[in-house]
């Protein structure tokens, strides 16, 4: 969420940036002062009813004390009406400053400067791009028709049980996935990241903290009774933890991560895009967050990227990273980039990881502080990486490295597998 102030001292400069998004911010900055301005008077004519019906009392107080019960009774009456002034500019208080946060809720973040211009994913940028793809030998399968060839997934099982989109994973295919969580946290937790595991239902207040309410609420389980949410990614429950925090300066930057399996609708999703493992309701995930010190947050966006580089190396697929434009973008991050491995049997790239700093936005809305060393309160920058989604990466290495004799299993991964190739 962005602050007041913020878009008053920034508003020509945020008004051009969010064009990136292919927002005119013009009327909702306007909408957000002039609630601003109204509060504010509101809130000076309450100060000043409050304070005159404070020193009425005062004045009401020595009269009794001095005998003057009559004047006193005639300042009485005048305090009643005063209260009830009061009582109606608090009210109207309430209603701006919540019409002020709704305004506040429905603007996104601003893009970074590095963010291209552009509406939809043909506009973003490709950074880089590594791995050979290899060429597949004659009669090579998808995924879907590998798991099935090989006993790893029952798709129809999971229709079974729950609905499309909860596939059953099997023997060696589970096998391999639980190799691939291992492997990630292990990763993660040697280059520094603290271990968590978290709930995988959080209240509406982790929501709005981490910016999955109100934007992408149709896109999210809803348990009603309890009111409670089932999780889209790990990093909401990770980052709320800090929700209402102030921390050290001395304590940045805070890293975490953590496995979850992910619920997400995803309404509206059909065709042959979706088939497989392309597009779950259910998957397992690894995440990595990072509070930061706001001078250091992109330094640590770049480690990040390195970070998820570097496992993508060791896996040996080939894949490619594209900084996001900003119609591309999350509605809570300022810069982002995805990574994508090429999926080869489907000839196409497959996201299986999106990086993101998501500056002080996040933090705003989750209050979540640091004492500087001018012992002032300023907001952290929070960032977020997937480390990495699992459906996917299983899919590039089940199609990827398929050959007439089976599926080979990358040398990184046979440790944790306990074996070498799916015959």
């Amino acid at each position: 969420m962005l602050q007041v102030q913020d878009i008053r001292d920034n508003k020509d400069r945020y008004i051009k940036a969010l064009t990136k998004r292919g927002i005119d911010a013009a009327e909702v900055f306007k909408k957000v002062l002039d609630a601003d301005e109204n509060r504010k008077a509101t809130q000076t004519k309450l100060d000043e009813t409050l304070a005159e019906s404070n020193s009425l009392s005062k004045e009401i107080g020595d009269l009794y004390k001095s005998g003057n019960a009559k004047e006193a009774n005639v300042l009485k009456e005048k305090t009643v009406a005063l209260k009830e002034s009061s009582k109606e500019l608090s009210s109207q208080l309430d209603s701006i400053s919540e019409e002020l946060q709704k305004l506040l809720w429905t603007i996104p973040n601003i893009p970074n400067d590095l963010v291209p211009a552009g509406l939809t994913e043909d506009d973003n940028e490709e950074t880089f791009r590594e791995g050979d793809i290899p060429v597949l030998a004659e009669g090579s399968m998808p995924h879907w028709e590998l798991a099935k060839k090989y006993d790893l997934i029952d798709f129809e099982l999971g229709v079974k049980i729950t609905g499309a989109g909860f596939p059953v994973y099997k023997g060696k295919g589970a096998r391999l996935q639980r190799a691939l969580i291992s492997y990630f946290l292990d990763k993660n937790t040697d280059a520094g990241y603290t271990e968590y595991q978290v709930p995988l239902l959080v209240n509406e207040a982790s929501g709005f903290g981490t910016g999955q309410l109100p934007d992408k609420e149709g896109q999210m389980y809803h348990v009603g009774v309890d009111d409670l949410y089932l999780i889209p990614t790990a990093e909401v429950p990770v980052t709320n933890m800090f929700r209402n925090d102030l921390v050290q300066e001395a304590d940045l930057p805070i890293t975490c991560t953590g496995f979850t399996p992910c619920f997400r609708r995803e309404a509206g999703s059909y065709g042959a895009h979706v088939r497989g493992l392309n597009r779950l309701h259910q998957f397992d995930k690894v995440e990595i967050v990072r509070i930061e010190h706001p001078d250091n947050s992109y330094k640590a966006l770049d480690g990040m990227v390195d970070h998820v580089t570097e496992i993508l190396r060791e896996l040996k697929l080939p894949f490619r990273i594209l900084r996001l434009c900003g119609g591309d973008l999350g509605f809570t991050s300022a810069l982002t980039y995805d990574f994508e491995v090429f999926s080869t049997a489907q000839d196409r790239w497959l996201e299986i990881s999106s990086v993101s700093n998501f500056e002080a936005f996040q933090a705003n809305r989750l209050k979540l502080r640091f004492k500087n060393a001018d012992g002032k309160n300023s907001f952290a920058h929070t960032l977020n990486g997937s480390s990495l989604a699992l459906p996917r990466v299983l899919a590039g290495i089940l199609e990827n490295y398929q050959t007439p004799e089976g599926i080979k299993i990358p040398d990184v991964l046979v440790p944790y597998c306990g074996f070498d190739i799916i015959s």
